[in-house]
């Protein structure tokens, strides 16, 4: 038993380590930022070294990576032009008969990652949204990946997504408490929020998640209500839309977060590089009316 506690007090003091790390390099003033899936639907199809060019250029700090394909690429990329890989996003299905349950190639992606301050971000499926039946598995399957991450230095960010069996925040932050690994945490991805919850929500919500909040993602969006309705625009470039997203930023702020940013550009049609353009500069427009 007293080796057991070494190994967790030595656990929550690495964490502790890699926390102040994230926070020395960010403020409340200037989170850094990034963004993910803007390579889904850009129809230059850029490559990844055009892509890394590109976000360089327009001043990101770095990007997420979709699922395992081309992750060495990534990283090379990214780093020759001094750029940082946030998160690499993985799909975990917690169904009895999953097979293989997530992507195999993990375990030996893990060493591209080391020392990086990379995050796993874990979609999850395979069940009824919210179905707390299937949380054993879910817990399982969480601390397994973990545990490979933690030997590498790695946090967790468990995603909510609509749809999928791990939906909400509050289903990320059940599994969290479950699981008891000091490198799991959630996320708060704007869209899939404004799909399954109410506005009035939102503080509680975030207050709740702070002590486990790895990441948050946002984007120009229509309001929660409009969305609900069918009549809203899901996903826009920053500075788009009716929800009030440097309400959502001051509300971090006050509530102490100091995490990375993304930029969720998921579905975005046209040139990459003109929403890109158009939502760096209403990011720093919102850093500059907020800044203390």
């Amino acid at each position: 038993m007293e080796k057991l506690t070494g190994v967790f007090a030595a656990a929550i003091a690495c964490l502790v380590a890699q926390q102040i790390t994230f926070a020395e390099e960010v403020s409340a003033a200037r989170p850094a930022f990034f963004a993910l899936c803007m390579d889904t639907h850009d129809s230059q199809k850029r490559s990844l070294e055009q892509q890394a060019a590109l976000l360089e250029e327009l001043g990101y700090d770095g990007a997420g990576h979709l699922w395992l394909d081309n992750l060495e690429e990534r990283i090379k990329t990214l780093d020759a032009h001094g750029l940082r890989l946030f998160q690499v996003y993985l799909q975990v299905n917690i169904a009895a008969d999953a097979n293989p349950p997530y992507d195999p190639r993990l375990k030996e992606s893990l060493p591209l990652l080391k020392g990086r301050e990379t995050m796993l971000a874990l979609l999850m499926s395979g069940g009824a949204p919210s179905d707390t039946a299937r949380d054993e598995r879910a817990v399982a399957r969480v601390q397994e990946i973990a545990d490979m991450a933690h030997e590498a230095g790695l946090r967790v960010a468990l995603y909510p997504h609509s749809g999928n069996w791990l939906e909400r925040v509050e289903d990320g932050l059940r599994i969290v408490q479950k699981a008891e690994r000091p490198n799991v945490g959630v996320m708060f991805n704007l869209c899939h929020w404004l799909k399954v919850d109410d506005e009035k929500n939102l503080n509680p919500l975030l207050t709740a998640a702070m002590p486990h909040l790895f990441a948050v993602s946002i984007h120009g969006a229509d309001r929660a209500e409009e969305i609900h309705a069918g009549t809203g625009n899901w996903i826009q470039p920053l500075g788009s839309g009716s929800f009030d997203v440097g309400a959502l930023l001051d509300m971090l702020r006050k509530l102490g977060y100091q995490g990375p940013v993304g930029l969720q550009c998921y579905g975005i049609p046209g040139d990459a590089r003109d929403h890109l353009t158009k939502s760096m500069a209403a990011w720093r427009r919102l850093l500059d009316a907020r800044t203390p």
